[in-house]
């Protein structure tokens, strides 16, 4: 095996491979350095399992509605077997294809465990591959993230878990109790409801969601009441102690809550153990996170830092722009330093929540003078053919001198497949475009789509609906 390379990418989740793979492509020598499976926490126990559970969750709910469109499916159950092995055949595709890839690309795959030596030197120990030194110009790390753990709630994957241990259940607890009120916490939430568990959410802040416009975290809020998914905010969870008939939670002051599980959604934090980065000196933050430049470089030349160990928006996609961006910086290619203000956020319960750039609060407090627009699913066609009606669309915009509306500075939504509609969104935010410049696109009817279209036309002064 050669030990000299272009680049040895320390880690092999989204932003790993995508370094990897796009610098392949690039005509770079590559290595990946990775021990567990290629894919990382998002193919193996996040974004992807999580999604295909979700997706379960979502046939399940529509079979419980089937009788609505004159079909009868009484007697159905949710089989966790089953789904379980579903969710492993898609993850296992995907893993083989990342391989696949890599091979292709004639990147050099690396079985161990990576970190940081003298400088440009990269030390392999622990794998199948063996122990070994490799030599580069550059090294890029992306070793992920792991999920927070919560003092007093000691994680045995049985009663008391966190992302990780939930993604592979075998069976549908009776009552769950969620510590986090953020995207993952919402997500597991909404599958365990529709999954048949009763369901209540502990959030220590005063709103779920942070960042979501309230307009949009109110509708989702009135979801999940009317679903009996129960949100406590404001509150903290001061200990955890097992019962006879289960786990019994005290939250404030309140009785005590029994429930059979409890599900810690706290966050993640930065997986660096055993890279070496103070013996390298590279600097960390007080989180834990490796210290950047806007173009992802860490204090010392020639070391990047992409995804989930920079403090950075935690999202598969942010860990891919960022990989790409070093990549063409390393190579002195023209290059615009990402705008984390505006990527696309998409969360993936029912309703779905997905939103780009400011919320009408956050556009106010940076000094914008603003104008909003929002319309809601209840009246859109394709909606109410599916039987969705939950949520809405709002468009904030800056308003001009004039009075009318300029630039689109945030679009936020929650409703049917909103995930699937930010792109007109995201690409309005990003290119600053103006309402009117929106309201003149032809969007298809009868879509979901349309309530963008419209939510700019209205910005216009001239709606429709």
């Amino acid at each position: 095996m050669d030990s000299n390379y272009d680049l040895v990418v320390v880690g092999g989740g989204p932003g790993g491979y995508a370094a990897a793979l796009y610098g392949a492509g690039a005509g770079l020598n590559v290595a990946l350095v990775e021990k567990n499976k290629l894919g990382g926490t998002c193919l193996h126990v996040g974004c992807i399992p999580a999604k295909e559970l979700l997706e379960t969750a979502a046939v399940s709910r529509t079979v419980g509605h089937a009788s609505e469109f004159g079909i009868s499916a009484k007697g159905a159950k949710v089989d966790m077997t089953v789904a379980q092995a579903r969710k492993q055949k898609v993850v296992e595709q995907l893993h083989q294809g990342v391989g696949k890839l890599l091979e292709g690309r004639k990147v050099t795959v690396v079985d161990g465990w990576g970190s940081l030596g003298a400088v440009g030197q990269v030390l392999v120990s622990g794998g199948a591959s063996g122990d070994m030194q490799l030599s580069s110009s550059h090294t890029i790390l992306a070793t992920g993230s792991v999920p927070r753990r919560l003092p007093g709630f000691e994680v045995d994957g049985d009663c008391i878990m966190t992302s990780d241990e939930l993604l592979s259940l075998d069976k549908v607890p009776g009552r769950v109790a969620i510590i986090g009120g953020g995207a993952i916490g919402l997500e597991f939430a909404s599958m365990l409801c529709d999954l048949g568990s009763q369901v209540v959410v502990l959030e220590v802040l005063d709103e779920v969601l942070g960042g979501v416009d309230a307009d949009v975290t109110k509708a989702l809020v009135r979801a999940f009441k009317k679903r009996k998914i129960e949100i406590r905010t404001g509150v903290s969870v001061n200990n955890c102690r097992r019962v006879e008939n289960g786990l019994e939670l005290h939250v404030n002051g309140d009785p005590p809550l029994l429930v059979d599980v409890v599900v810690v959604c706290v966050g993640r934090v930065p997986f660096t153990e055993g890279l070496g980065l103070e013996d390298a000196g590279i600097n960390t933050d007080d989180g834990g996170y490796v210290v950047v430049d806007e173009y992802c470089q860490t204090t010392v030349p020639g070391v990047y830092a992409v995804g989930d160990v920079v403090r950075t928006p935690q999202l598969a996609h942010v860990a891919f722009a960022e990989a790409i961006m070093v990549i063409k910086h390393l190579l002195d290619e023209p290059v615009v330093p990402l705008d984390y203000d505006k990527v696309p956020w998409a969360i993936y319960c029912y309703p779905e929540v997905a939103y780009v750039g400011y919320s009408e609060a956050a556009a106010i407090a940076a000094g914008f003078e603003v104008t909003t627009s929002t319309h809601r699913y209840m009246g859109n066609g394709r909606a109410m053919i599916l039987g969705e009606t939950d949520g809405l669309v709002k468009v904030i915009a800056e308003r001009a001198a004039s009075g009318s509306a300029g630039r689109i500075l945030g679009v936020h939504m929650v409703g049917p497949w909103v995930t699937e509609q930010l792109g007109q969104g995201y690409l309005a935010v990003n290119w600053e475009a103006t309402a009117t410049e929106v309201a003149e696109l032809v969007q298809p009817h009868p879509t979901m789509s349309e309530l963008f279209g419209e939510a700019a036309l209205s910005l216009t002064g001239r709606a429709l609906h």
